[in-house]
């Protein structure tokens, strides 16, 4: 099994590609997010922790634009997007990997590509510089969906966003329902997309150790709310993180 590559050591280049300002998201009305905050840089890969029910794939629904915000602003390269529609987010730059993958089962992997990355002198150039990162889903461009693995299906869902270059790539538990070694080579892809493709990588993850060592920096949250926040290094020092992930509470 290849090692996974190291975490960036430069500093992010300067600006933002994503900055979330007392955010509160739900449904109906009612917050699930209250008061959040959180940034991502352009190249930066962030990780989003916490327990089921904290509220990290309303958080991102909400970015994408699936979810309207209640309150609060979503701006992406300094534009204030909040409310704006998913499909004119994604022209804008954002991809979003759903937690459940939502592919097309009776699609083959090159037809999903082709379907997210267009034809075109282009577009083929980048399906082929996708396959170079992702030579497992070469192998079974001619296989539907339905019929793969479930690792080859994350990796494939995974592709289907980073085809399409975007500038944001936010992905939601991509280790569901996925043994720990599967896990360990498809994580390191968000690593190779902030550096290889230059994306701004926000990522939804429950292996927290592993999650923190492929991250930048990471925010933790829990109720609803940001409890803890800082560069990866430093957390993966700090016992009470567990305890904030998987239990929502945080030492005092």
């Amino acid at each position: 099994m290849p090692a996974p590559p190291p975490s960036a050591t430069s500093a992010p280049a300067s600006g933002h590609a994503l900055v979330v300002r007392d955010l509160f998201a739900g449904y109906q009305q009612v917050p699930v997010v209250r008061e959040l905050n959180l940034e991502v840089r352009p190249g930066e890969v962030v990780a989003l922790l916490g327990p089921n029910g904290a509220g990290k794939t309303t958080t991102l629904e909400t970015i994408a634009g699936l979810n309207r915000p209640i309150s609060g602003t979503v701006e992406l390269s300094g534009e204030n997007v909040a409310g704006t529609p998913a499909h004119v987010l994604a022209h804008r730059g954002l991809a979003l990997v759903p937690e459940g993958r939502a592919l097309f089962p009776g699609l083959t992997v090159r037809e999903h590509l082709r379907l997210a990355g267009g034809r075109g002198r282009k577009a083929a150039g980048h399906e082929e510089e996708l396959l170079e990162m992702l030579p497992e889903l070469r192998k079974c461009l001619g296989r539907k969906a339905g019929l793969l693995s479930g690792g080859e299906q994350q990796m494939l869902a995974i592709g289907r966003a980073l085809v399409t270059r975007p500038r944001l790539l936010l992905v939601d538990e991509m280790s569901l329902g996925l043994a720990p070694v599967i896990v360990e080579r498809l994580l390191p892809i968000l690593r190779r997309a902030a550096s290889e493709l230059g994306a701004s990588v926000l990522f939804v993850e429950q292996h927290v150790a592993l999650a923190l060592e492929i991250s930048d920096r990471a925010y933790v949250l829990a109720h609803g709310r940001i409890r803890m926040e800082g560069p990866a290094a430093e957390l993966r020092e700090r016992r009470e993180l567990l305890a904030a992930s998987y239990l929502g509470e945080t030492a005092a």
